[in-house]
């Protein structure tokens, strides 16, 4: 069952600006994840002018679209984790320390794209989400997002 609100719904403001995830991005790409189950889930439809080659999907766009969902996934993880929910202050809100990408197939343009993620392991202040991106049910990439509670330095002030 997808929750109404996605995790990124509850990004405080000032941190929502990011280009792949970020509600107040107007040019960005809005990703929004959902908890399915012990998995998360995300969906995104590249548009024309995310190309590679005729037909298919540039690499950086999926990329993106791993690295947002599993950073999306680790605050919403680390605020299960600590058994609250994620709009009690302070909000959560983590950023990418490692992304790690396989490309396993062609990811076509013009179909709508589902990451599925899985909590690998949680720390204290670090996450690690296992991140498939699929195309018509075929696995195009899979990646790893190792993702930190956002530094203050980070923060606006």
């Amino acid at each position: 069952m997808v929750e109404e609100k996605s995790f990124q719904d509850y990004y405080p403001p000032d941190l929502s600006h990011c280009y792949g995830c970020g509600n107040l991005n107007e040019m960005g790409l809005h990703i929004k994840s959902y908890w399915d189950g012990e998995e998360s889930v995300a969906y995104l439809t590249p548009e024309p002018y995310h190309i590679a080659t005729p037909g298919f999907v540039y690499g950086g766009l999926i990329a993106s679209f791993i690295d947002c969902h599993g950073v999306g996934t680790a605050a919403a993880a680390m605020s299960r984790s600590e058994g609250r929910t994620m709009d009690k202050e302070p909000r959560p809100r983590f950023v990418t320390a490692s992304l790690k990408v396989d490309y396993i197939n062609p990811t076509p343009l013009g179909v709508q794209l589902m990451a599925r993620g899985k909590v690998k392991e949680i720390g204290k202040r670090k996450v690690s989400v296992l991140v498939e991106v699929l195309a018509k049910g075929s696995i195009c990439a899979r990646g790893e997002v190792i993702a930190v509670r956002i530094p203050e330095s980070m923060k606006q002030r």
